[in-house]
């Protein structure tokens, strides 16, 4: 066994990777992969926001404390930004501290447009970035394509815009360019206000139903990009977030693999390998 890389990433279970499996059986799972917190997504990926609510907060925190397992965070991109209020609520009941969710549009801006556009967005977002800071959670927004927040220069200058560290950024390179320097320059531009960090990268796309040996190059060491200089950015902004394992079946709301076993094997070959490997090269 090789020894712990000198910078760690933090991981954190993403529920969806299991599709629309029950909690009881996805929660014994997060050790498995190294991590201690998961992640709650809601349909159409996964259901298991949507089991939470049914089976109510005292049964869930019940299950948590059995699986020595602690609720990091929600992904809500079924709410905008501007309608997270609750759900920071229930977030901070059960102790977690993150909520990702989308910038939804208007798309395809460039330049002075784009800037101008991001800054009023974030004016528009300080009284629920204010609800964000009275109970210590963050929003962060992922950038996605076809939306506000989706180019580098939409990042960086969010980045710069953001008036509070509960205002941050879900970074999934898949939606960028799949050029590794590049990536990395996006990491150091999102500097302390990266949120969240997807391991994930394009490989062959997740809109088009493929061969899952296709499917599967979403996941770091499957594809083709190098994740060596990306986390070297993440080292050298000393990023303490969580990184999640990620990608998307076709259909949305399937196991990435067949069974739970399967899906929790696969991602400890990319933590235990691929990422293990990339952080043993880094200075």
């Amino acid at each position: 066994m090789g020894t712990a890389p000198r910078f760690p990433l933090h991981y954190a279970l993403a529920s969806c990777l299991y599709g629309t499996t029950s909690l009881a059986e996805i929660l014994p799972e997060v050790e498995k992969t190294g991590a201690q917190y998961i992640d709650l997504w809601p349909k159409v990926h996964g259901n298991q926001r949507e089991q939470v609510a049914e089976m109510g907060e005292e049964r869930f925190r019940s299950l948590l404390e059995e699986h020595r397992v602690k609720l990091g965070m929600t992904t809500r991109y079924d709410l905008a930004p501007q309608a997270l209020a609750e759900e920071i609520s229930f977030i901070a009941r059960l102790g977690g501290r993150l909520i990702v969710t989308g910038s939804g549009g208007p798309k395809g801006l460039a330049g002075n447009e784009l800037k101008q556009a991001l800054q009023k967005f974030v004016e528009e977002l300080r009284p629920h970035v204010a609800v964000a800071e009275q109970h210590n959670v963050t929003i962060a927004l992922e950038n996605h394509a076809s939306s506000l927040l989706d180019s580098p220069d939409s990042l960086r200058w969010f980045a710069e815009f953001s008036p509070s560290p509960r205002l941050g950024i879900a970074l999934a390179p898949y939606h960028l360019p799949q050029d590794p320097t590049l990536i990395a320059g996006v990491v150091r531009d999102c500097g302390n206000r990266l949120a969240h960090f997807y391991a994930w990268e394009h490989g062959q796309g997740c809109m088009t139903k493929l061969p899952k040996e296709q499917e599967l190059q979403q996941l770091p060491g499957r594809g083709s990009l190098d994740f060596v200089p990306i986390l070297a950015a993440l080292k050298q902004i000393d990023y303490k977030g969580w990184t999640e394992i990620f990608m998307h079946p076709v259909p949305r709301g399937i196991p990435i693999l067949d069974t739970t076993a399967q899906v929790t094997g696969e991602l400890n070959r990319v933590r235990n390998g691929y990422l293990t490997d990339c952080l043993n090269k880094l200075a």
